[in-house]
């Protein structure tokens, strides 16, 4: 289907492009599901307080990079927490990863596919297909999994991966990297204008937003 274009290869958006998603971070019930799932691993952490304190070291951690569109590991986050508040002794890494998990269960609202978008990547056998995802590996790759997704794809980039996010120029370069071609020979595919349309053309590819794209589809 985008023989016309005569490119290489594809980089796709993964959330609102691929993976029609909601979630709700700003909930109280979030926090509150995770709050007392922590209570039977040995921490003490009321929601609200875990709230402000997971959105403190978030911002702390992103200013103290001095990367550009800097990106945090919630792992981390979730670990510094944990540590502080525990009440016995504590697996502090392996529990920040499997809170995460739990925070992102809490906060979901609706995860599927979109149709059209699986059908463009069945539809290009041909071309070496990346998604870069501004996301966290520690959930995200899971959802591509049990969505059957992960699969379909050549190379896989989340910006928790490199500590920085979409628009840096630096995550275009890393994929292009990876994918060993010229921009010139990739459409980046996406939902969001500034980080899918106008940094992958700055960059040298062509781009499309993807309700575009599925107009292509036969």
């Amino acid at each position: 289907m985008f023989e016309s274009y005569r490119v290489k290869g594809l980089i796709f958006d993964c959330y609102h492009t691929i993976v029609d998603i909601k979630t709700d971070e700003s909930d109280y019930y979030t926090y509150d599901t995770v709050s007392k799932w922590l209570q039977y691993q040995g921490v003490m952490i009321d929601p609200r307080r875990l709230k402000g304190e997971y959105h403190a070291l978030a911002k702390e951690t992103v200013e103290a990079s001095g990367e550009e569109h800097a990106e945090i590991r919630v792992e981390e986050i979730f670990e510094r927490i944990c540590r502080d508040n525990s009440v016995w002794d504590i697996d502090e890494h392996k529990l920040g990863i499997e809170t995460s998990k739990v925070f992102r269960s809490a906060s979901l609202r609706k995860i599927g596919v979109f149709p059209e978008s699986l059908k463009i990547i069945e539809e290009s056998p041909s071309l070496i297909k990346c998604m870069l995802s501004n996301g966290q590996r520690v959930f995200s790759e899971l959802e591509l999994r049990f969505l059957g997704l992960y699969d379909l794809f050549d190379i896989i980039i989340f910006s928790s991966d490199v500590r920085y996010k979409k628009p840096n120029p630096k995550i275009y370069r890393l994929a292009l990297e990876k994918m060993q071609l010229e921009p010139w020979e990739v459409i980046f595919i996406g939902d969001t204008p500034e980080n899918d349309i106008i940094a992958p053309q700055e960059m040298g590819m062509q781009a499309m937003h993807i309700q575009d794209a599925w107009k292509l589809l036969p």
